[in-house]
């Protein structure tokens, strides 16, 4: 079954179209390591929770919307073996984060369901 890696970040919302740029040229770098798809997304509807939410997960700011993306692995091995690769590689670490990386939130997930 396919592996996840998820991420939530808050973005400067005058940075959208720099965001958006870093997240196409990631993307070759993750498909080059054996990525299925990445997805990214752009909050436009992300209410205020009673306990918690996304706002609060990533002391987003004013000025700021969240994004949350996932890229699809086709396993956990290949995750770790692309990320191992990934951290090493010079394009990668060239690249602006038009984002405060201190308050991304991210994590690996097994698929339990796809369907």
């Amino acid at each position: 079954m396919a592996f996840l890696d998820i991420t939530v970040i808050p973005v400067p919302t005058a940075n959208k179209a720099a965001y958006l740029e870093h997240s196409r040229q990631s993307t070759v770098f993750f498909k080059e390591q054996g990525a299925l798809k990445v997805t990214e997304c752009w909050g436009e509807d992300v209410p205020d929770g009673k306990v918690t939410d996304f706002r609060r997960a990533v002391a987003l700011k004013d000025g700021e919307t969240v994004a949350v993306g996932w890229i699809t692995w086709p396993d956990r091995a290949t995750r770790d073996k692309a990320w191992e690769t990934l951290m090493q590689d010079e394009r990668m670490m060239k690249l602006d984060m038009p984002f405060d990386g201190k308050r991304m939130i991210f994590a690996g997930f097994d698929v339990l369901i796809d369907g």
